[in-house]
C-alpha cells in the first residue's frame, strides 16, 4: 500500500497518509505527479522486452506527453550481487536536470522529497506511477533487500545524472525496511 509520511527537517514525524488520492493532492503543489495505474500479470522473470510490450500503450502515451527519448526497465531482487552498491548510489540528497519518471510494475521503494514545508517520505508500491520534476531535492532507498521492477523514462540520452547537494539531511531519516 502506498504510504506518505510527512516529517519536519529534523525527522520528527508530523503525519501519515494512506489514501492515494490525498497523497497525490499533497504532492501536487510541489509538481510531483502520483497516479495509480492497473498492473498486468507478468512472470517474475519477465525481462525488459516483455514488460515494455505489456505496457506499450502507456509507454507511447507518456513518450508523446513528455517527449521521452528512451525507456528501460530496472529490476532488482534481494539476491542481486550488487544490491548494496546500487542502493548506496542514491541514498544521499540529490536532484536531476531531467524529470525522474517511474512506473512500479511490481515491488516497492521509498522516495524522500525535501520540500518547502518539510520532508515527505513516499513509499511507492506496485501500480504507482510517479513523475518528479527536474530540480526537486530527493533521495531514493530501495532497502537492504530490494525487490522491485520499474519502467523508467528519460528525456536526456544519459538518463538521470545525480547532482548531489552535499547536505547530510538524508542521514537523519529512517532507512527503508530497516
Amino acid at each position: 500500500m502506498t504510504e506518505l509520511r510527512v516529517y519536519d527537517e529534523e525527522s520528527a514525524l508530523r503525519e501519515t497518509h494512506h489514501d492515494h488520492a490525498r497523497i497525490a493532492e499533497l504532492l501536487k503543489d510541489a509538481g510531483i505527479r502520483l497516479e495509480r495505474w492497473p498492473t498486468r500479470p507478468l512472470a517474475a522473470a519477465a525481462g525488459q522486452d516483455e514488460v515494455l510490450a505489456a505496457y506499450e500503450a502507456e509507454v507511447k502515451a507518456l513518450e508523446k506527453e513528455y517527449g521521452f527519448r528512451s525507456v528501460d526497465v530496472v529490476a532488482l531482487r534481494p539476491d542481486h550481487p550488487e544490491r548494496e552498491a546500487m542502493r548506496q548510489k542514491f541514498l544521499d540528497e540529490h536532484s536531476h536536470a531531467d524529470f525522474e519518471v517511474r512506473f512500479f510494475v511490481d515491488g516497492s521503494g521509498l522516495f524522500y522529497f525535501r520540500l518547502d514545508d518539510g520532508v515527505y517520505g513516499l513509499e511507492c508500491t506496485e501500480g504507482d506511477f510517479i513523475s518528479v520534476p527536474a530540480g526537486t531535492r530527493h533521495w531514493f532507498d530501495m532497502g537492504p533487500e530490494p525487490d522491485f521492477k520499474c519502467i523508467r523514462f528519460f528525456t536526456v540520452p544519459d538518463g538521470w545524472v545525480a547532482e548531489f547537494t552535499g547536505d547530510t539531511v538524508a542521514s537523519r531519516f529512517p532507512r527503508y525496511r530497516e
